[in-house]
């Protein structure tokens, strides 16, 4: 996604108090399963999510810090909402064997065959994910872009997981959705939302 800089958002971010450098034991008041999100753009999705399951505790990732103040602009305080500023790359860092769900919102397909490997769903990302769970990886992925959707079911299926539910059309669906701020934009035109939960027992 493109978005301006945001003036001070380095510092911004750096002072948050939602905002923390790794998952450790009282990063949370309860011990309750944590689920990632990878790209939370602005936050619609993982503030939302937040909201209508208080009993769970939702970590999200962002790269960018100018992306991270448009979301932390919509949050007042939360018990159960914690965001971080890192690349994927790195998430074996801090959260290994932490997390319950990893969720996927509409990254960046890389469409070029040369940039595969940065695909979340390249084998590469997959292995990184699994070390993040306990004992049964759950992966969410939403997105419009039909080449990546394919993709991911290719690599998902070719490393072990199961397809526990697939739609071409998330919106004529009946599987409970909370949307995007991107997935609201254009599902408002009539663009058609790829959706995955895939599982593997590790």
């Amino acid at each position: 996604m493109r978005l301006r800089n945001v003036k001070n958002a380095k510092e911004i971010v750096k002072n948050h108090p939602l905002v923390i450098n790794e998952v450790v034991e009282n990063t949370f008041p309860n011990k309750k399963a944590i689920h990632l999100e990878i790209g939370m753009g602005k936050g619609d999705f993982i503030i939302n999510m937040s909201k209508k399951y208080p009993n769970i505790n939702f970590v999200a990732i962002e790269k960018y810090e100018s992306i991270i103040v448009k979301a932390l602009e919509k949050i007042d305080k939360s018990d159960n909402l914690r965001i971080i500023c890192m690349d994927a790359k790195n998430l074996n860092e801090i959260f290994n064997e932490k997390i319950e769900a990893l969720y996927l919102n509409f990254s960046d397909p890389w469409p070029k065959k040369r940039h595969a490997k940065r695909r979340l769903t390249h084998p590469n990302f997959l292995n990184i994910f699994e070390n993040l769970f306990k004992k049964e990886v759950n992966i969410f992925l939403k997105t419009d872009n039909k080449d990546l959707f394919a993709y991911s079911l290719v690599s998902l299926s070719n490393n072990g997981y199961q397809l526990i539910e697939v739609s071409l059309n998330l919106a004529n669906s009946d599987i409970s959705n909370v949307e995007t701020e991107y997935e609201h934009k254009f599902s408002g035109k009539g663009e058609t939302i790829n959706y995955l939960h895939a599982t593997k027992k590790i």
